[in-house]
């Protein structure tokens, strides 16, 4: 690769790889603003696998790109009262093992990593629908429209190298402030989300080496996300819905010069089922798959989930 990229060349690149990397903010997520009594606690561990292609759209000489990764994630849940309303909090910290291929003017390059991503916090209001219930009162709630808002937040504590092309960290902060909305019909419940993805500069971004000597800033355009979600409760606990979503923006920029090639304008379809094992513990299982892809990732993903939550109860 060395021989073949320019500096400039090489930017574009590593902006491209931000891009198709599997973003865990794009994920496809049903019943997000559920509602749970207050002082509900989860522990959830999840194995997520992605595999496909990597789309430039031209704007690198690189091409017969592929990725394989495997992403393990340990998350925390808690549920809890906000000013009366119900109200929760989720910490995820994913861990990435990944190899990357492609020919670059004919010569095949492979990339292999092992590391941390950004860790990822999530905090959510429901605003309409969602008063904050103990377990008793909550046993006697029947869901109708639930308006929720929420924030999410992706901090730099990835494994990142400046010095290297394509790293699991990201080196900035990302922001998503989001509005949900929730609606049970008997057994059947419907979803939406719409949000925007904000980022902070990368002001080290692939810097101080054999190809660029000096410092280097990247940054990159906001993106919304809009998402929604069809699901059939079979029993209680045990259910299955279908997913999609589609995102829009993200154009990324080095040293203050943008490169349009690097719009996203992306959409996933998938689905997702629930399974309950004891009174504590259940299984999620879920699969997308890449539906329309202009530029980044295109990749199938597989991913298992298992949870085990408890109450605790007031002193």
């Amino acid at each position: 690769m060395r021989n073949h990229l320019g500096t400039k060349s090489v930017g574009w690149l590593f902006g491209a790889l931000l891009a198709c990397t599997p973003c865990l903010g794009q994920d496809l997520t049903p019943r997000a603003y559920l509602i749970t009594p207050i002082r509900s606690n989860a522990i959830i561990m999840t194995d997520s696998f992605f595999s496909g292609n990597l789309m430039f759209n031209g704007t690198v000489p690189i091409t017969d790109s592929t990725a394989n990764l495997n992403a393990p994630i340990f998350s925390l849940y808690h549920s809890f009262s906000f000013f009366g309303r119900s109200a929760n909090i989720t910490a995820s910290l994913p861990y990435g093992v990944g190899h990357f291929k492609g020919t670059v003017m004919g010569s095949e390059t492979t990339v292999y990593r092992s590391g941390m991503f950004d860790s990822i916090y999530r905090i959510a209001v429901n605003l309409k629908g969602g008063p904050a219930m103990d377990v008793s009162q909550f046993m006697k709630y029947q869901q109708k429209t639930v308006i929720g808002v929420s924030l999410k937040l992706m901090a730099p504590t990835g494994q990142y190298d400046p010095q290297r092309l394509i790293n699991l960290g990201s080196n900035r902060w990302a922001f998503k402030p989001e509005v949900g909305y929730s609606r049970r019909l008997g057994h059947w419940v419907l979803d939406g989300y719409g949000g925007v993805w904000l980022y902070t500069r990368n002001a080290e971004f692939f810097s101080r080496n054999a190809y660029v000597p000096d410092v280097q800033e990247q940054t990159q355009e906001p993106i919304l996300a809009l998402e929604g979600h069809l699901s059939y409760d079979v029993k209680p606990r045990l259910w299955v819905s279908l997913d999609g979503n589609f995102w829009y923006g993200g154009r990324t920029s080095l040293n203050g010069v943008q490169n349009p090639a690097t719009l996203q304008q992306n959409s996933r379809l998938g689905g997702t089922g629930s399974i309950p094992i004891t009174r504590r513990q259940s299984i999620k299982m879920s699969y997308s798959h890449g539906t329309y892809v202009r530029f980044g990732g295109n990749f199938h993903n597989l991913s298992v989930a298992w949870q085990y939550s408890w109450i605790r109860q007031p002193k």
